[in-house]
């Protein structure tokens, strides 16, 4: 973490404004927030800064207004929810600039907190625009970046602001960092990688870049059918990108080349239709599959061959699950390989990192995610990490 400032690096903090990005695009169903894991998660860097008496502008984006005000996007129903978890009060400014933002800052006293509205109810967040910058750094003495979750995106509140003021890394950026640095950045070897998934097109970029990085590279759910299918493997009706074959042979090649093992499935489990509690039978993967049957999941020697390669690594990065997890039993291998993982996370063995929108709910489902080393919720951001592209919000943060 030394490439990055972080809060350890500020100074002096007491009675000034720091503008804290933060991400509180959370569910809400009827004005009201349904799921408030990502107010616990800006927590830390909150409290850390209202221990340091700073007064706190909390900037954040909720949904995709397009540079309107959308009153139905509006933030305000964040500030019960924050108050509760915070246990203090949190003023609300119905702008994120100009006089009805300072007004309320002004008022703030040392440890004070603000919320300030939807940051995208202005066109000039996601075009990055200096002036719109200009103006948010006109309310702050600092900059704290804590949402890897928007750190891909080269918007006002992302960069262009970090370029304004002094800047640095909020607590929950920090352990994304520290997570992500350890897991690809400079990874403790042997590294196992597992990538799951309906579409190879989607993730073409992730495995281009990780066949360079990993000892082995496990792939799962309906990307393994495509590898499968380019291999010349009969894969009946199941779901594939066969336009895709060229592609995944090039990627096998590079793999071989760059000294990466790539694990296909060993055995898989076939049903006609994806239901609950289907029929389903288990085969080798190249035994003949009927036409009306699809590969829903990984069988157990799949399963078992991948615990043994996470067994002689010391680092693991999961994105994807390696069936359709969602609908049991298809989500036998993805929870079996999970709790496998967990277990060598918790006795210290390997260094377990997963992230992505699915691998978190297939985490989740397993019931070990919070066994697992560390586990980001920051989605698009995770997988531009992982595909080894700079993240701009990050890379204003460098020291």
């Amino acid at each position: 973490m030394s490439n990055f400032r972080t809060l350890d690096d500020a100074r002096d903090l007491a009675g000034k404004t720091a503008l804290v990005r933060v991400d509180f695009n959370v569910p809400m169903e009827g004005g009201r927030v349904t799921d408030d894991t990502r107010l616990r998660v800006a927590l830390p860097t909150i409290q850390r800064l209202r221990d340091a008496g700073a007064k706190l502008a909390l900037l954040a984006h909720f949904d995709r207004p397009k540079g309107e005000r959308v009153p139905s996007m509006s933030l305000k129903p964040v500030v019960d929810d924050l108050e509760r978890l915070l246990g203090a009060p949190v003023r609300f400014a119905d702008d994120c600039v100009g006089e009805a933002a300072a007004s309320v800052l002004a008022d703030l006293d040392a440890g004070g907190v603000a919320l300030l509205e939807n940051v995208r109810f202005h066109k000039g967040e996601e075009k990055n625009d200096p002036a719109f910058a200009q103006q948010l750094a006109a309310l702050g003495d600092l900059y704290v970046n804590d949402a890897f979750s928007a750190a891909h995106r080269a918007h006002a509140s992302t960069e262009g602001l970090a370029r304004l003021l002094p800047a640095y890394a909020g607590e929950s950026m920090r352990r994304e960092l520290e997570a992500l640095d350890a897991a690809l950045g400079s990874p403790n070897k042997p590294v196992l990688g597992i990538v799951g998934g309906s579409k190879v097109s989607t993730k073409l970029d992730l495995l281009k870049n990780l066949v360079g990085k990993l000892d082995r590279l496990a792939i799962g759910g309906g990307m393994a059918n495509t590898f499968l299918y380019a291999q010349g493997v009969d894969i009946g009706g199941s779901l594939a990108e066969k336009d895709m074959a060229g592609t995944a042979r090039e990627i096998l090649t590079e793999a071989e080349a760059r000294g990466c093992e790539i694990l296909l499935p060993l055995d898989v489990v076939l049903a006609t239709e994806v239901k609950p509690g289907a029929e389903t039978r288990t085969v080798l993967a190249r035994e003949e599959i009927g036409d009306h049957e699809k590969i829903l999941d990984a069988g157990p020697l799949t399963v078992e061959r991948l615990a043994k390669a996470m067994a002689i690594s010391r680092t693991l990065i999961w994105n994807g699950p390696l069936g359709v997890f969602e609908v049991p039993p298809f989500d036998a291998a993805t929870v079996k390989a999970a709790h496998a993982a967990a277990a060598l996370a918790q006795s210290g063995a390997i260094v377990a990192v997963a992230g992505g929108g699915d691998t978190v709910a297939a985490l989740n489902h397993a019931g070990v995610a919070d066994d697992m080393t560390f586990v980001s919720t920051a989605g698009g951001a995770f997988l531009e990490w992982m595909e080894g592209k700079a993240l701009p919000g990050v890379e204003a943060l460098r020291a």
